[in-house]
């Protein structure tokens, strides 16, 4: 070093070149790996939904973009910008017209407002929701409890023993939870359920009690309303937007009751199924704490204001489209 140094100075002192096999793809080749990563299958004219790592190497060795390629380079590459093509999520788009408005009378009722006052000691919300199918499948087999590095084993084969509705509603503030188990789902069914709780107390005597609920057909619209008020002349019926079911808090506790009570499922018959259900609750409703629903109407405005630069971007996009064409 000292001799480089005394030879050519400091600019002798800079690494020197060293062998090693140079690049195989420049970036341009990676570029439109990505680019064809973003692609749908089905604006080429390909018979895929969804490409594979292995059938994107192919697909850019059979454009010519590159001579070869192995299914873990491209992986890699996409790895880089986080692309993921041969998975997807699933969305719904708003379709109710009055959407913001509904979604923050919900959001006000679990900050305990209504219309912009706060609601009094004498005053309740309650979420409410039916979970259909909930069925007795006995296994063939007995199922195996988990041992050491063995996972719990549930035999697949399985007689059917019929299915129920569990209809809940949910105190959204004072996290507790009425239950009932029917037949069917209806407007009977539901006015039962209705009954057991606006016949005992706080709800009895309480000032308003309003009910949550979304737009299935045992609560659907004006005639539900009015149904509900004339019964119990106290009770609010308060519908979600349509297909926005999961602003209803009770989706959150049928969410517990489908990992803790039904999983794997696994009821010698519906009696069996009834008996867990009413246990459950029981065993719920013990230490039982409110929900800590986070989503706040500050929350709903930013999610709007997104979803309408999204909705001008590709209207915009469409345009464009329909210009050049």
């Amino acid at each position: 070093m000292w001799g480089r140094f005394a030879d050519g100075g400091p600019p002798a002192l800079a690494d020197l070149k060293r062998s090693g096999r140079p690049p195989r793809f420049i970036p341009m080749q990676v570029a439109e790996a990505k680019a064809l990563a973003c692609q749908l299958p089905a604006e080429t004219g390909l018979p895929l939904s969804r490409r594979s790592c292995p059938e994107l190497a192919a697909e850019l060795t059979a454009r010519g973009v590159t001579d070869t390629v192995s299914a873990s380079t491209v992986r890699r590459w996409l790895r880089q910008d986080a692309l993921k093509p041969w998975q997807y999520r699933s969305w719904i788009f708003i379709r109710d017209p009055h959407f913001p408005t509904k979604v923050q009378r919900v959001l006000d009722l679990y900050a305990r407002t209504y219309e912009g006052e706060l609601l009094g000691a004498d005053e309740y919300v309650i979420s409410s929701d039916e979970k259909t199918s909930v069925q007795a499948r006995c296994r063939c087999h007995p199922t195996l409890a988990p041992r050491r590095a063995r996972a719990m084993r549930v035999n697949h084969q399985y007689g059917r023993g019929d299915a129920l509705i569990y209809l809940a509603a949910y105190d959204v503030h004072r996290a507790k939870v009425f239950g009932r188990c029917e037949a069917t789902t209806g407007i009977v069914p539901f006015m039962a359920l209705v009954e057991q709780v606006m016949t005992q107390e706080p709800y009895a005597g309480a000032k308003r009690v309003f009910w949550i609920v979304d737009n299935g057909s045992s609560h659907r619209g004006k005639k539900a309303v009015d149904r509900l008020i004339k019964a119990f002349p106290n009770a609010v019926m308060v519908h979600t937007p349509v297909h926005a079911s999961r602003t209803n808090q009770t989706e959150i506790f049928f969410s517990i009751v489908q990992r803790k009570v039904v999983q794997p499922n696994d009821f010698t018959d519906l009696t069996q199924v009834r008996d867990r259900l009413r246990a459950f609750e029981n065993r719920y409703n013990a230490p039982a704490q409110p929900f800590q629903w986070r989503f706040t109407t500050s929350d709903l405005d930013d999610l709007l204001a997104r979803l309408d630069r999204h909705t001008s971007t590709d209207r915009h996009q469409e345009s464009s489209i329909a210009l050049a064409a």
